[in-house]
């Protein structure tokens, strides 16, 4: 067994008997839903909405090399530089490069799963860079030492009070202090930061091709200013993040807001085509877009699975997931957790280490039924089980049970054989430290269902 199969095991049992943790993430996904209900009567055919969304994202997936050239080819002539990165790794070269060009001491962030996803925040601290996330649920965590633990919601598993320990602990602030003067506190701290930073670093939401834009969106502000102060804006995107046109907007930004908060639009939209241009007096002086593959063409090259890519990070997966809603965000041990995490995940880092995600669902669909790009995710969950059967990534004794169950299940005599306490026992042998671990074991009847039909007819 992987480590990281170990470790998701492990996590998993302490988290789902963790009835705190689960009254925190319940309350917190609660507020979302019913956010999600009043953002949704914006629409007044939601559907169509979707469904042109998906049909808009398949056009994109299925000419990726077109409008990657395209947005490349805009975004050069708007005075950036485009680099290309096709591992974390090679996107690490390249940010230590501009660093060292232009001795960076100091980096701003603001909320990027694609940074988590290459740990930028470690590789900087690895040559003395500063790096501060200026996202407030990103600087909780980050002053907690944890990774973010939902998409959209870096602190969902966190309440007032554990925010409040975190920030006496590291800040030095009162543990009777209020949500809002926290926040004031991060505020004081943070504006510091953004101005004598040497770099600023953002994610995207979304990479225009025609335009050569990247689009950044926020409730808070703080990209805003990490991308104003800063000399130098780095923003680091999967390449599955493209749109054709800015056009498209229209449709997109709706439907994000609606999953992935429950607003109708986000506070701050802003489109970043480039560098300052003469005669504007703030943004950067220097702006890269670095495009990042790391494993986005393997789940590009399966025909019946690369719909995954038409995600657009709302998170609202997770929020209707079951079983995220017992084990959480951590337990998954990737930077993409939930359903779309387990689907992605296997193809972006190796189904053998990873396959056993597509495995932690109970394959309801939910995570269908509530995806704004009508991303068959349970199917795709599916499908990651049988790629992973094909390829042998089973052990011997899982083989042997399904064998064992499926003659079984072919002879009816077989289902039959052996005493009521016999299988008692072989329940007791084989599910008590797993199923039995938190849960009564099913106890069987002194007859069949079979055996009580057979003696009344």
């Amino acid at each position: 067994m992987s480590d990281s199969v170990e470790t998701f095991f492990d996590k998993a049992a302490v988290k789902s008997a963790d009835k705190e943790h689960r009254r925190k993430l319940l309350f917190n996904i609660g507020k979302y839903n019913e956010s999600v209900v009043k953002g949704k009567q914006q629409y007044d055919n939601l559907e169509l909405a979707k469904q042109r969304a998906k049909n808009v994202k398949w056009k994109a997936i299925d000419n990726l090399d077109k409008y990657l050239t395209e947005f490349e080819s805009n975004f050069t002539k708007n005075g950036g530089t485009v680099l290309w990165a096709e591992t974390a790794d090679d996107a690490i070269k390249e940010i230590y490069k501009i660093c060292k060009e232009n001795d960076a001491r100091m980096v701003v962030k603001s909320k990027s799963m694609v940074t988590e996803e290459i740990h930028l925040n470690e590789a900087l601290k690895k040559i003395g860079v500063e790096s501060v996330e200026t996202d407030l649920g990103e600087y909780i965590q980050q002053l907690d030492g944890e990774a973010p633990y939902h998409i959209v919601t870096p602190a969902m598993h966190k309440s007032k009070e554990d925010v409040a320990r975190v920030f006496n602990e590291h800040l030095g602030t009162p543990l009777d202090y209020t949500p809002s003067q926290m926040t004031m506190v991060a505020r004081e701290k943070l504006r510091a930061k953004y101005t004598s930073a040497d770099i600023g670093v953002t994610g995207a939401n979304f990479i225009l091709a025609d335009t050569g834009s990247i689009l950044v969106l926020e409730n808070e502000g703080n990209a805003r200013l990490t991308t104003a102060f800063p000399k130098i804006h780095i923003a680091i995107v999967g390449i599955e993040k493209i749109l054709p046109s800015v056009h498209d907007l229209a449709l997109f930004l709706p439907l994000l807001a609606t999953y992935g908060t429950g607003q109708k639009v986000t506070v701050y939209n802003s489109i970043i085509s480039g560098p300052k241009q003469n005669g504007e007096i703030d943004g950067p002086e220097k702006m890269y877009v670095i495009l990042l593959d790391n494993g986005r063409t393997n789940l590009l090259a399966q025909p019946e699975q690369r719909e995954a890519l038409y995600c657009i990070r709302c998170g609202s997966c997770l929020n209707a997931c079951p079983v995220y809603k017992n084990i959480g965000g951590h337990a998954y041990g990737t930077t993409y957790s939930g359903p779309i995490g387990s689907v992605i995940t296997p193809h972006f880092k190796g189904m053998e280490e990873f396959k056993h995600l597509s495995f932690a669902s109970s394959l309801c669909g939910n995570c269908t039924e509530v995806c704004p790009m009508k991303i068959n995710l349970h199917e795709l969950l599916l499908l990651n089980r049988r790629d992973a059967v094909k390829e042998g990534l089973v052990s011997s004794q899982e083989k042997i049970g399904w064998a064992a169950w499926k003659i079984g299940m072919k002879h009816r005599k077989l289902m039959d054989t052996g005493s009521s306490n016999l299988r008692n026992f072989f329940m007791k042998k084989y599910f008590k430290e797993s199923w039995g671990k938190f849960h009564d074991l099913p106890k069987f009847p002194k007859k069949s269902f079979n055996e009580m039909w057979r003696e009344k007819k």
